[in-house]
Order: structure tokens, then sequence, then C-alpha cells
């Protein structure tokens, strides 16, 4: 039996007009420190997002969306962010800030494969049909 670990996760959003306060989910970071894990899966529907905000630029939302992925990813990719340990990456990642891409709270929870968790809860949490994806694979 797979012992389970403790992992956090956020639900990552596009917030066109922070004013507004509306926002459409996009994908879900997991941070587990038992397992040295830090994964985002990240997907630009533009279908949805044209329909919710149509003078948002996709091209420099993908940009933002890779610079997320390449920074969990860690390295230089990731610029100055990119070289911190794990959990200094995914409290930078989840901070609060007044940004087109933002993150919910950070929630708590157990799992044995939180490869697995981020699959499950970026289906439960996020919904897309016509896709851009921009997700990193191990």
């Amino acid at each position: 039996m797979q012992e389970n670990h403790l992992f956090e996760y956020a639900v990552i959003r596009i917030v066109p007009q922070v004013e507004r306060e509306e926002f459409l989910n996009t994908g879900v970071i997991l941070y587990c420190a038992g397992q040295n894990f830090l994964k985002a899966i990240i997907v630009l529907d533009t279908n949805r997002i044209q329909v919710f905000c149509p003078k948002l630029d996709i091209a420099e939302l993908a940009e933002y969306t890779n610079a997320f992925v390449a920074i969990c990813q860690g390295g230089n990719k990731g610029g100055a962010i990119g070289n911190l340990i794990l959990p200094e990456r995914f409290r930078w990642l989840t901070a609060r800030r007044s940004t087109v891409l933002q993150t919910s709270m950070v929630h708590p929870g157990f799992c044995a494969d939180p490869d697995k968790m981020l699959r499950k809860l970026f289906s439960e949490l996020v919904s897309c049909e016509t896709l851009l994806v921009v997700k990193n694979d191990r």
C-alpha cells in the first residue's frame, strides 16, 4: 500500500479585468514536498477566453502561462524564480497578486500519487473543449 503525502494545490485563473473580480479557471498547480513534486497543468480555451474578454491578447496570455510552467519545472528557463527551491517557487507562484493570471487560495489534501491527483483536480476544476494546451509533462 502506498503512503499518503500532504499536498497543496491552487486553481490557476484568468482574470481579464481585476476590478470586476470575474475569472475563468484555466489550470491547476500542485506541490507535494514529500514527493519533491511541483507541477502545473494549464489549458487555454481560446473560444471561452474570447467570449469572456474579446480584448485579451491570447499570445501574451500563452507567454504568461509558459513562464508559469517554466518556473514549476525549475532551472534557468524559469528565470531567477525558477532557480529557487520547490517550496519557494510554489509560494511565489501562488502569492496574491492583481494580474491577468492569478491563483486561488491554496488548499491542502493527502494523496499517494501527486501526478494522478493533479490530473484529477484538473479534470474536476477546469472544463475545456477547444484547447491550446500549455502544460508540462515529465
